[in-house]
């Protein structure tokens, strides 16, 4: 091991998880905070990134269709909200399948399969957080608030879908692409087919990548007789996981189309299904290391069609 890798292993917190990012939350948290903060994700910040990608590509798309920027309050309200709930949504999935995590290598030391936090406080903590997402919500208009709401039932039958389906990505789908609707419901207070193609391009999006994200419990899924899209799949996942990105970016297509979008949106939708595509060419079977970065690696996806839909939303302001 070389020193940088020894100094990294020192430094990394004694209760940090495998798939954690270590970083200043976690490493400079006092211990009695750390395992709230790995209920929230917090540690774990590309969860939040991938629910906030559909919300600023849905205020971007509205800002191209009404000929102005992105609204930047909503980008910011989407960004506290998009926090708040990933990590309400999470603190809510661990106490619904704390029995399952204990049984799977990569979550039993998890906080509350761990024992490291009591049920009861883990509740507290997630009313917590869903009232910071209600404050976040709230900011917008009374369309908006309600279409939100209604969110909250997707994300209440969840965690039980493993236990019944073989598709919990797609139920998972339904939840994290929600945004796509939200942000043109925020600019417009109404809905458009254009959201509607773009809602279904990040359901398509998310079960792709989580079913990547699944490939690596893939074994001990079997064991604890959880389902998932990575087993269903099996030996063609890549397949699978193809024919799905392959339907996000026609989707996206229909949506950049269908709000009048221009070169810039164009060629972020482009970068955004080149890098889909290099996902596809890096997937690699009994893998869970490259899994867990190509999984990771759609933050950088969903940046790159944020950037063109919002360059294209900017340039048809023109000058103030």
């Amino acid at each position: 091991m070389s020193l940088d890798a020894e100094g990294a292993a020192a430094s990394r917190p004694s209760d940090a998880l495998p798939d954690s990012v270590h970083g200043f939350f976690l490493s400079r948290a006092p211990a009695g905070w750390r395992p709230f903060i790995q209920l929230a994700r917090i540690d774990r910040p590309i969860g939040w990134q991938l629910l906030l990608a559909p919300c600023w590509w849905s205020a971007a798309l509205a800002g191209i269709a009404a000929g102005h920027a992105p609204n930047a309050a909503h980008l910011l309200v989407f960004l506290v909200g998009a926090i708040a709930m990933r990590g309400a949504g999470s603190t809510y999935n661990d106490i619904v399948d704390r029995d399952i995590d204990a049984g799977v290598e990569r979550t039993r030391g998890r906080p509350l399969p761990s024992g490291r936090v009591a049920v009861g406080a883990a509740k507290a903590f997630l009313a917590a957080e869903a009232a910071v997402g209600a404050l976040a919500l709230f900011a917008l208009n009374w369309f908006a608030i309600a279409l939100g709401i209604g969110s909250l039932a997707i994300v209440a039958v969840y965690p039980f879908m493993k236990r019944i389906t073989s598709w919990p990505q797609l139920v998972l789908g339904f939840a994290f692409a929600y945004g796509a609707l939200m942000g043109w419901a925020a600019a417009f207070g109404s809905l458009a087919a254009a959201p509607l193609c773009l809602y279904a391009a990040a359901i398509c999006w998310t079960i792709g990548y989580d079913t990547v994200y699944a490939m690596q419990d893939a074994r001990d899924d079997a064991v604890m007789g959880v389902r998932s899209t990575a087993r269903l799949f099996g030996g063609r996942v890549r397949e699978g996981v193809g024919a799905f990105y392959l339907a996000a970016a026609a989707f996206a297509s229909a949506a950049v189309f269908l709000a009048g979008g221009g070169l810039p949106a164009w060629l972020g939708l482009g970068a955004f299904s080149l890098h889909l595509i290099w996902q596809l060419a890096s997937i690699r079977s009994n893998d869970p290391a490259r899994a867990l970065m190509l999984f990771r690696a759609n933050r950088d996806a969903g940046l790159l069609f944020f950037a063109g839909l919002s360059i294209d939303a900017v340039l048809r302001a023109g000058p103030s």
